[in-house]
């Protein structure tokens, strides 16, 4: 899956941020939000995504079946002050079986990218994608088999929380320097992808409180 996604999604987009907060919300998933976001490229069709609330809060629900597409906005964040990556998160329906570091099987149930451009053309964009495994054990990261520059890095996986809401979270800037070996003071992206455009298979999933945090 991949392919260039991660290096054309963020192209129309810029959200400033305050730098000196403590908590820096990425996703409002609201109706005014929601037409503000970029589209990425599609795969064999788009992903169906869906607003909704819960006593939590907001939330955006994602469908897709043999296909598969992203939705993400450009944001600087400033790793210096808010390096940790919070996650809230459910998959109904996984992909189990499939091998996810596969061309044929590289598909997630949900994922969340965070991207840092690293030289003056997209081609040298790099990416983390934080995922939601159907089939590897937290920890886990290899790089995507369509590009080296994204690195898919399991943080939750449907073997222990399957239909479950789960809340996780990471330090980017040390997982940039895990993943990719370079040192990142900011990023410049975040997108959330669902897509089973490889496996041919459903998955299901609901994404929310996405933010930053200092600690």
């Amino acid at each position: 899956m991949l392919r260039n996604f991660i290096i054309t999604i963020f192209s129309s987009f810029l959200l400033l941020t305050n730098v000196n907060a403590e908590k820096i919300t990425v996703f409002d998933f609201t109706d005014e939000e929601f037409n503000t976001l970029k589209v990425g490229k599609k795969y064999k069709g788009e992903t169906t995504w869906t607003l909704g609330s819960n006593e939590k809060g907001n939330f955006i629900k994602a469908e897709a079946e043999g296909k598969g597409s992203g939705l993400g906005k450009e944001i600087k964040i400033d790793l210096l002050k808010t390096p940790f990556i919070n996650i809230t998160w459910k998959v109904e329906k996984d992909l189990s079986g499939i091998i996810e570091n596969s061309k044929k099987g590289h598909d997630y149930a949900a994922r969340v990218f965070v991207i840092k451009k690293t030289g003056s053309t997209a081609l040298s964009n790099r990416a983390i994608n934080y995922v939601f495994s159907s089939n590897n054990k937290v920890g886990k990261n290899s790089p995507s088999p369509y590009t080296k520059k994204s690195i898919d890095y399991v943080l939750s996986t449907t073997q222990e929380n399957l239909d479950k809401w789960v809340t996780v979270k990471s330090n980017v800037k040390e997982d940039f320097m895990k993943l990719h070996g370079i040192n990142v003071e900011d990023i410049s992206g975040v997108a959330i992808m669902t897509d089973t455009d490889n496996s041919k298979l459903k998955a299901i999933s609901y994404y929310q409180d996405i933010y930053f945090s200092a600690k």
